[in-house]
């Protein structure tokens, strides 16, 4: 019983790779697609993965240590990801109109070219 519930979470997995296949096709810009491609894939790979323990008992600890991985990785590879899209800033959407890093880049350059006016040379960062 157990390897026909396995068998039904996996397909619900791979319905998820999919449509996140599709949703990559189908997205207008960079940033879309990351959600797509980062979202859907993460949770078809933990119902892949749970289907597959389910269905094979002896391989469920190292499915569980992948979906550790993948759960902690996913984020981090989404986020260098997005900021590197945003540096590029290539196939950013006309609806992207609220850019908040764009504007938290542009008050710091203010305030140090402030500083820098304000003291005749280069103000010292504090990163």
């Amino acid at each position: 019983m157990t390897a026909i519930i396995g068998a039904f979470i996996s397909l619900i997995g791979a319905l998820f790779f999919l449509l996140s296949g599709i949703g990559l096709i189908r997205m207008p810009d960079a940033f879309n697609r990351m959600q797509a491609g980062t979202k859907a894939t993460t949770l078809g790979s933990i119902l892949f993965l749970i289907g597959i323990g389910l269905q094979k008992p002896d391989y469920l600890g190292r499915t569980i240590i992948l979906v550790i991985f993948i759960v902690l990785t996913n984020p981090v590879s989404s986020n260098a990801l997005a900021r590197a899209a945003h540096g590029y800033r290539k196939h950013i959407g006309a609806k992207m109109v609220p850019d908040a890093l764009a504007e938290a880049n542009a008050l710091a350059a203010a305030d140090e070219a402030t500083a820098k006016d304000a003291t005749g040379k280069e103000a010292a960062h504090a990163d």
